[in-house]
């Protein structure tokens, strides 16, 4: 059956197949994501694991009326982490153990699909505010866990289909974005979308590079580790249509907060979001991977965004190879999977924004979604703190007289209280992945900096980029320094502040907040800020762009009227506001333009499985 959609194309001068979606009746009403879904199904078409019945499931796809059937998905690759990736490998080893029990050869237990395993999870932010902070903490990483990085090497070494990216090189979404994923695979000269799962729930990251991925639990990954489908009901696909453009002063990081608020309100648990209009044309890939990157927060499976002209440009822009970007724009438009923007979908339901409406804004206390506009912060500590938090099973104090504790911090004295900032953490490949807000930190700090500025002394400071990448463009630029100036050294290539790894607080500081039960306030540019998820003495956690977090380091404290009060005072006293520091995106692209080179992320990735001499030991 599936022999009537194969179809040849020429590319780079060489014949390939393809399973043709052309020949699919109504193929332009589909979401691209159904396509891609689609394609999935005809390819690995068996008649046993994938049935007629499952093919005419698909074919007859009906974004208004969905069946209660499922499908098969078969994904061409799994990425893992160590956290959730060491038990499927341990149980591959245990296969092979029971092999040889039965004087069966062990060397017959592989994966049945690649998988990639980025040593991310484990980093921790012991040492800070040191041009030493991240080789001492990569050698206390290696201490604590020397088993599992022994055994994972040996993994590495033992299973075909399977590779490590070690400790110390990068978060895995962003390994993922930059390097690893090829959008188009080629296989037996066959073309085919290249997709995947992950034991990581924000794998749908790479939605944004026009890949259709999610994470899913540890057995489910095994499953199709040894060549199983994931059997799934057909989603509904809900459109987000994106309208005009980001004005003056609004980031990527403002967009996917209000995104995140409006998609809760809506409720998309279980649905596939698709987003498509004239927005998309305004948005980089690196700004649409931070979008995709919270679809877990915002309840959907995936956000997806289809190939197109901004997809090609971030390939050229991360050195992927020319034969390679030849065949992703030359199948992507052959096979219906290119965005054309004149497209005749058909979606379960649409929801629109106007990009041009986004505004400043940070996340928090404890939801992602609960996004405060920068003009209402002072005014939402005020009211909401006792109106809000106590309803929603928090255990955020109501604040009526602030707390405070007098501290002796080294030669220092100062004034700890509620309300103020206790950790500053630039981290996550939320936003860590695109230049535009991390050079805009840069170019921040720079001129915080020229003003004689300085972080609080009870701010706790961390700079964890997603990839090495990044801190190359930030020393080409000369940014980082300024922001090593303000604390933000690089601490870790790895998941850190944002999964929970953040380490000790000073000892002065934590009996501070424990002896005082002060509500102390993180700020971060990671996506989660559940109560207690950064620290456990840390009850208000607050998501916003890196740019957002170098102010709050600046100003140590959360309710303040950032907009309007002077964030701090120069040497000679007179005021600074935030637009005195806050740089212009004109500023910003010009940096990007002069520092990004594609040779970079071709010099970054060409050992990248090979590791440091601890790893090579």
């Amino acid at each position: 059956m599936k022999e009537n959609f194969i179809n040849e194309i020429k590319i780079n001068g060489k014949i390939y197949k393809f399973y043709d979606l052309k020949k699919v009746k109504n193929i332009e009403t589909l979401p691209f994501s159904i396509r891609i879904l689609l394609e999935n199904v005809i390819r690995n078409y068996d008649g046993f694991l994938v049935n007629e019945e499952h093919l005419n499931t698909i074919l007859n796809y009906n974004a208004k009326v969905l069946p209660d059937k499922e499908i098969p998905y078969m994904p061409v690759r799994i990425l893992m982490q160590d956290f959730t990736g060491v038990p499927a490998i341990v149980d591959l080893a245990s296969m092979r153990d029971a092999c040889k029990k039965f004087n069966k050869n062990p060397e017959i237990i592989n994966p049945a699909i690649p998988i990639d395993l980025v040593i991310d999870h484990s980093v921790t932010v012991e040492v800070f505010g040191t041009i030493y902070a991240f080789e001492k903490n990569v050698e206390l990483e290696y201490k604590q866990n020397e088993e599992r990085y022994k055994f994972l090497k040996w993994a590495q070494k033992a299973f075909k289909n399977f590779r490590v990216v070690p400790p110390g090189l990068g978060i895995c979404h962003q390994v993922n974005l930059e390097y690893l994923s090829k959008v188009i695979w080629e296989k037996d000269k066959f073309l085919f979308p290249d997709t995947l799962l992950g034991t990581d729930s924000h794998t749908p990251m790479v939605n944004g590079l026009g890949v259709v991925g999610w994470g899913v639990g540890g057995i489910e990954a095994e499953a199709v580790m040894l060549g199983q489908p994931l059997y799934m009901r057909i989603p509904e696909v809900i459109g987000l249509k994106l309208i005009g453009e980001l004005k003056e002063g609004s980031t990527a990081t403002d967009l996917v907060l209000t995104i995140a608020e409006i998609l809760r309100k809506y409720g998309v648990v279980d649905k596939f979001v698709e987003v498509f209009g004239p927005g998309l044309n305004n948005l980089t890939v690196p700004d649409r991977a931070t979008i995709s990157n919270m679809s877990p927060e915002f309840g959907c499976t995936i956000t997806y965004f289809p190939i197109d002209e901004q997809t090609i440009n971030y390939l050229k822009a991360t050195g992927r190879d020319e034969e390679l970007i030849k065949i992703v724009e030359k199948y992507s438009k052959e096979n219906l999977l290119w965005r054309e923007n004149e497209e005749k979908i058909i979606y379960t339901d649409i929801i629109e924004l106007d990009l041009s409406k986004v505004e400043p804004s940070i996340a928090g206390p404890k939801r992602p979604h609960d996004r405060i506009p920068l003009k209402s912060i002072k005014e939402f500590f005020k009211f909401d703190e006792s109106d809000n938090f106590s309803n929603e099973g928090g255990n955020v104090s109501i604040i009526t007289k602030r707390k405070s504790s007098k501290i002796k911090y080294g030669s220092i004295e100062f004034e700890l209280k509620d309300g103020y900032v206790v950790i500053a953490a630039i981290t996550s490949c939320t936003n860590t992945s695109n230049p535009s807000v991390m050079i805009g930190a840069g170019l921040l700090a720079k001129k915080a900096v020229e003003y004689g500025l300085n972080r609080k002394p009870w701010v706790k400071t961390s700079l964890a980029p997603g990839s090495r990448v990044v801190t190359k463009y930030l020393e080409k630029s000369g940014l980082l320094p300024y922001l090593e100036a303000l604390g933000f050294h690089v601490v870790g290539y790895g998941c850190t502040t944002c999964i929970g790894n953040s380490g000790s607080l000073p000892s002065a500081i934590a009996n501070a907040i424990i002896e005082n039960n002060l509500n102390v306030a993180a700020v971060l540019s990671g996506n989660r800020n559940f109560e207690a998820r950064i620290h456990p003495l840390v009850k208000m956690n607050f998501l916003m762009s890196p740019i957002l977090v170098v102010v709050y380091s600046i100003i140590g404290r959360i309710d303040i009227d950032i907009l309007n009060e002077p964030i701090e005072y120069d040497n000679l006293g007179n005021p600074i506001y935030l637009k005195d520091i806050w740089p212009s995106q004109k500023e910003i692209a010009k940096k990007i333009n002069e520092v990004l080179d594609p040779k970079d992320f071709i010099e970054n990735y060409k050992n990248i499985f090979e590791g440091d001499e601890r790893w090579k030991k």
